[in-house]
């Protein structure tokens, strides 16, 4: 087990992004083959390489962990996040998510907070790493894959998010349908990608504000009292889907090919 107190840093990006991609599932890569894509993934791998030789220290280790634990047909909630989190140990490459061992960050607090309100108090404090989720079929991915040590959305608007929309737009072009969870302006500026791709399914897009304690209380669409996780389920279980168990304990066995 890691040990929360060690001044190891286990989840630093090493490589290149090229490499990460060569591993992906072949719907996913897929997704990026586009020409201009490409270009795009070039350029990142070239910034990446230009900061780590600086010195800087980026996280997550693996910026494509999300798609790694879920292919692209199986995603019944897409939750949008902004930038992988900027402290030692945090990130995983899934959108809100933290090691186990990590302290909940303020945002996760909050969306257990929501749960609890929605579903009742868990019989136990629920795990801060949400595969539980991702292996359900939520796709929890961040508008941008990489961040700085210590320096906030110090990626953002470097070419991540043309990234990140053609990955939403893949899973549109599904026809299962799926459930959109937009929270605070960002997220929901991802909206209008549902007129740039018509999806091939239903999709139902449900809005509030960021779970930041800076703004999960504040009008005009609190996040607290928002009840977008029954909210969702209920409606994925009309279309004759699954849903997420959103108060499972432990995550549930990789799909071949997945996971890990």
């Amino acid at each position: 087990m890691t040990d929360p107190h060690s001044s190891e840093v286990l989840n630093a990006f090493t490589g290149s992004l090229h490499a990460q991609l060569e591993a992906l599932p072949p719907a996913w890569r897929a997704a990026l083959e586009a020409p201009h894509l490409q270009g795009v993934l070039s350029r990142l791998d070239a910034m990446l390489s230009e900061r780590q030789a600086a010195g800087a220290q980026i996280f997550p280790l693996r910026p494509f962990r999300a798609l790694i634990e879920i292919p692209p047909e199986a995603v019944q909630v897409v939750i949008v996040g902004q930038d992988p989190y900027h402290g030692p140990n945090q990130a995983q490459g899934l959108a809100f998510s933290v090691p186990d061992f990590c302290p909940t960050p303020p945002s996760l607090r909050n969306m257990f907070k929501e749960l609890a309100r929605e579903y009742g108090d868990p019989a136990q404090p629920p795990r801060n790493s949400l595969v539980r989720w991702a292996r359900q079929g939520a796709l929890l991915l961040n508008t941008s894959l990489t961040v700085e040590a210590h320096q906030p959305a110090s990626h953002a608007k470097k070419g991540w998010e043309h990234i990140t929309d053609a990955l939403i737009m893949r899973v549109l072009r599904e026809p299962r349908p799926k459930v959109l969870l937009l929270w605070g302006s960002h997220a929901q500026a991802r909206r209008q990608l549902l007129e740039l791709q018509a999806p091939a399914g239903p999709v139902q897009v449900l809005m509030a504000n960021h779970p930041s304690p800076l703004s999960a209380l504040r009008p005009p669409r609190p996040f607290i009292g928002c009840g977008h996780f029954r909210q969702a389920n209920e409606w994925l279980q009309s279309q004759g889907e699954s849903g997420i168990d959103w108060m499972l304990a432990k995550a549930p066995q990789a799909a071949a090919g997945y996971g890990g």
